[in-house]
């Protein structure tokens, strides 16, 4: 049977993750109507663990996410498989939030926990390791591949800094420029801390029994690898909301693209709310469920608001009412 989910909430939730799913937790314990639509592609599925998490270390994802639904369910809160493919506002001041399979919602308010999607380098071999052998965030990965032999692939402003981190769990880091120009003092700085600078172009990783041997440049030469770190350009899942006139702005720190949202969460859009990933390309999961419980609760306040506001007119309508 189909689980009948479409009609009014208070607030939809779009996106199923860390923060999507403790932000949902919180409104439905505020005793908030509230359903989570997620598309079910979380950004970590590759990852066989989850790391930095207190009373969590170590959770595969799934079972991270599997625990975070039963507990939104278990106060009342809706969470359903469903992708989102548009937004937009109703006449009568509530969101329309339009589904791919045909279905809809509405809800007076809308918040966005979409995440993000990692646009790779065109390097043969580092999709199909992404998120084994080759891992981007060293306080994620950094404990599982110490000491080994990390080769750091340049991609992006961040690049040096990743190098000088990812030499904090190992002594053998080999950056990879890609054709970066590096001034005498980048130059420096890696070479003081004994991370070989390797020039030129990429080609391929080398896969030996399903896992990295190597690093192959376009020259021709092998750097003997057991671990690949790459950063990404992180993309926000943001597209459905184009109708509203709201899309993603390039993120300061040149890594990608974000919603920009106000301190309390919300976007430019009255009524809809970012939290997470999507807002926060930084953030790791125990970032992004803060971040998730703290924009419910502002979003809460909100609509208490409102709620004020409305009970307050019925009042004084009321009373001229008893007295005319």
């Amino acid at each position: 049977m189909t689980e009948q989910w479409e009609g009014d909430y208070d607030v939809a939730v779009i996106g199923g993750g860390a923060a999507g799913l403790n932000a949902a937790l919180m409104l439905a314990r505020a005793r908030r109507s509230v359903v989570v639509l997620d598309a079910g592609e979380p950004r970590n599925a590759p990852a066989d663990a989850v790391h930095g998490l207190l009373g969590r270390e170590g959770v595969p994802p799934a079972e991270l996410l599997e625990r975070g639904r039963a507990e939104v369910r278990g106060y009342g809160g809706r969470v359903v498989t469903a992708e989102v493919e548009a937004v937009s506002a109703g006449d009568d001041g509530r969101f329309i939030v339009s589904t791919s399979g045909g279905r809809s919602v509405r809800a007076r308010r809308v918040l966005v926990t979409t995440g993000l999607v990692d646009e790779l380098p065109d390097i043969a071999g580092l999709r199909e390791r992404w998120g084994r052998d080759v891992v981007h965030c060293p306080y994620c990965h950094g404990w599982e591949v110490r000491d080994r032999a990390i080769g750091v692939i340049a991609n992006g402003p961040m690049a040096l800094h990743q190098a000088s981190l990812f030499r904090q769990w190992s002594a053998d880091v080999v950056f990879f420029s890609r054709g970066m120009e590096l001034t005498g003092d980048q130059r420096e700085q890696l070479l003081a801390r004994d991370i070989r600078i390797v020039a030129g172009e990429v080609d391929a990783l080398v896969i030996d029994d399903d896992r990295i041997t190597g690093i192959r440049t376009a020259g021709g030469e092998t750097v003997p690898r057991d671990v690949v770190a790459v950063g990404t350009r992180m993309t926000a899942r943001a597209g459905f909301l184009a109708g509203l006139g709201l899309r993603p702005r390039e993120h300061p720190s040149g890594a990608g693209d974000h919603l920009p949202v106000d301190v309390r969460g919300e976007t430019e859009v009255a009524g809809v709310w970012a939290a997470g990933n999507v807002t926060d390309p930084s953030a790791q999961v125990g970032n992004a469920a803060a971040a998730g419980a703290f924009a419910a609760a502002q979003l809460n306040g909100d609509l208490v608001g409102e709620d004020t506001r409305l009970a307050v007119a019925r009042y004084r309508d009321a009373a001229v009412a008893a007295t005319g």
